[in-house]
């Protein structure tokens, strides 16, 4: 038996998310669908992490096991890429790897960056890949109060209902703002996120920009550790197609 790594790259407009699913395309699917059918034997690909429905992804891990060893890796993503990138998805680069590997337990950091157009008129070379936002973002307070979440915390107040992670004690390593050309860019590091953890997070960020929410009540809402319903609910809508999985990926 033989266990490799591979890197995937993906637009996921056109996905319900990584994981497989009884209904709808996943980007699991159709990887283990594609990868069996190429090495003639049936294959299971464990990932990194799950993303939700319409979130891209620049080098997410994955792993698989198969009886036959892959001797061409040249051959295998031009074979196997000739029949995925068609719907927006590419193998970059596969790995031999030892079988203490494993793609979600190995990986060490977890980098989302969301990214913010902010300004008047809406993107178009850039659409789906941003939250266009037409007021303007003070990016002085939102820095502070990205730095109240930086170190380990209970995130109970920016976990979905429905996360089923054992404890909403994190520690996120990094949150950092930076701003281009009306382009405003959220990048988050940590080990693991607890689910749609981030997106509520820059959710709140926003309300501090646009100055609906004081700094203070920032930090309240922080504190609470109940769940924002309201503005989850009204976030889930808005950021389908911004995030980005990055996952910096450091195997045996």
């Amino acid at each position: 038996m033989f266990r490799y790594q591979i890197l995937v790259e993906y637009v996921g407009t056109n996905f319900r998310g990584w994981q497989v699913q009884k209904k709808g395309k996943t980007i699991q699917g159709l990887l283990q669908e594609k990868i069996s059918k190429l090495l003639k034997e049936k294959i299971i690909l464990l990932g990194s992490g799950r993303t939700d429905t319409g979130v891209h992804a620049i080098e997410q891990s994955a792993h698989f096991d198969c009886i036959n060893q892959i001797k061409e890796f040249g051959r295998f993503l031009k074979s196997i890429n000739h029949f995925l990138n068609k719907d927006g998805v590419t193998v970059l680069n596969i790995k031999k790897k030892n079988m203490n590997f494993h793609a979600r337990f190995s990986a060490r950091t977890r980098i989302y960056k969301y990214i913010i157009i902010n300004r008047l008129g809406g993107p178009v070379l850039e659409k789906d890949r941003g939250w266009h936002v037409m007021k303007e973002l003070d990016l002085a307070v939102m820095k502070k109060g990205a730095k109240k979440l930086v170190g380990t915390k209970d995130f109970s107040t920016f976990r979905a209902s429905s996360c089923r992670a054992k404890s909403p004690i994190k520690t996120l390593k990094l949150v950092k703002i930076k701003s281009s050309k009306n382009k405003i860019e959220i990048e988050f590091r940590s080990q693991s996120f607890l689910q749609q953890q981030v997106r509520s997070m820059v959710g709140c960020l926003k309300y501090l920009g646009e100055k609906k929410w004081s700094l203070k009540k920032f930090e309240d809402v922080m504190k609470s550790k109940k769940e924002f319903y309201a503005l989850h609910q009204r976030l889930h809508k808005v950021f389908f197609y911004i995030e980005l999985f990055i996952n910096f990926f450091f195997g045996y």
